[in-house]
């Protein structure tokens, strides 16, 4: 893994176990389908391949792993149907709001890249809305037209620094990701990127990336001549 940490101007954060603990509920969501049908076992390498694809694309593959008698569409449907009554209880992860302020605090420019749709996104964010007002802007990959390809491809997050208006340069931006699938979208954008992966996660998927942590509140700011915390 990089050791050499360069300075950046801008910040671009994934959403999900990044930001928010959904990927347990996301889990919940696939085994209640799956226990429809069967009941096979999620398990955490086919969610370990699945983390950071944009929904549809998700959906194909597990209709297809798990040879489920339904349509990609109609497992979608299923899927949105049982988020919208989980996701509004989604929390924040651990460090996220006190860097989100500090950076906010600091007039440093960040923006959301998630590969999640826009409409779940707002209902994720259901008792967090003040604080994600604080992003420059979001690039929601499910439904956002300008992004072709999802992770791993650098599409989403090549889209999120074009729309800061200083229009920053791939390397002056720093991507916060818990995915392999995102880490290796950002090293493919030509960016840097912290990873704070589940802990299940092996360490060799942490290659690509800059920095690999247990956590948001172990991130120091200094390291890439950002503003360093107050305490």
């Amino acid at each position: 893994m990089a050791k050499e940490y360069k300075k950046v101007t801008h910040c671009i954060f994934d959403m999900d176990g990044l930001l928010l603990d959904t990927e347990k509920l996301y889990t919940e969501a696939t085994q209640r389908i799956l226990d429809k049908f069967g009941g096979q076992k999620y398990t955490f390498d086919v969610k370990l391949s699945l983390m950071g694809v944009v929904h549809m694309d998700m959906c194909r593959k597990l209709v297809e792993i798990y040879k489920l008698p339904i349509t990609p569409e109609e497992y979608s449907k299923l899927q949105k149907e049982i988020n919208s009554q989980i996701m509004i209880n989604s929390q924040l992860m651990p460090g996220a709001e006190r860097l989100l302020r500090h950076l906010h605090k600091h007039n440093v420019p960040f923006c959301l890249a998630t590969s999640s749709g826009q409409d779940m996104v707002e209902i994720k964010i259901t008792h967090h809305q003040e604080l994600f007002k604080l992003f420059n802007h979001r690039v929601c990959g499910s439904t956002d037209p300008e992004v072709k390809n999802g992770k791993p491809a650098p599409d989403i997050f090549l889209i999120a620094a074009s729309r800061f208006p200083d229009k920053p340069q791939p390397a002056d931006c720093l991507v916060f990701e818990d995915a392999p699938n995102g880490v290796k979208a950002a090293h493919s954008a030509g960016m840097q990127v912290v990873m704070v992966p589940d802990e299940r996660v092996p360490i060799e998927m942490s290659a690509l990336a800059t920095q690999r942590l247990l956590s948001l509140e172990e991130f120091k700011p200094e390291l890439y001549g950002l503003p360093p915390f107050d305490n």
